[in-house]
């Protein structure tokens, strides 16, 4: 385990009781763990707005399976790709619609240019990337 270091942090009053209630409502075990996924989810986020970072995503879509060639044209985009698809899931949701997950890995904007591409065909009704990343510990 890495070795842990302490140090301070100067707040307004009212500062530490928004962040006292967020502990406390979110289930946090101490303000030091909620401090530690703040600065692990800024560091994701700030990881994606390197261009050259290696990078983890899903992508969420839901489209109308009617459309013509559109099933077609993700698994070509899929192919095409300049990235890793680690996975993908597929849920029939109702007699029009599908709900499929893409896990996704690779440099930072050759994931969004392929989330563009997917999320802007005729027929996707919903097109999400969560952005992920590895912070170091």
């Amino acid at each position: 385990m890495d070795k842990v270091i302490r140090f301070s942090v100067s707040l307004p009053e009212q500062l530490l009781n928004e962040l006292d209630k967020k502990v406390s409502t979110q289930g946090y075990a101490s303000r030091s763990e909620f401090t530690r996924d703040l600065i692990r989810e800024k560091i994701v986020k700030d990881s994606w707005k390197d261009d050259d970072s290696e990078v983890i995503g899903v992508l969420t879509i839901i489209y109308t399976h009617h459309q013509n060639d559109l099933v077609q044209k993700i698994v070509d985009i899929q192919h095409d790709a300049e990235i890793k698809i680690m996975c993908s899931t597929h849920v029939h949701i109702d007699h029009e619609n599908c709900l499929e997950t893409i896990m996704i890995q690779g440099i930072a904007n050759k994931i969004q240019d392929f989330s563009q591409k997917i999320g802007g065909l005729k027929g996707v009704k919903f097109s999400k990337l969560v952005k992920a990343a590895i912070p170091a510990s």
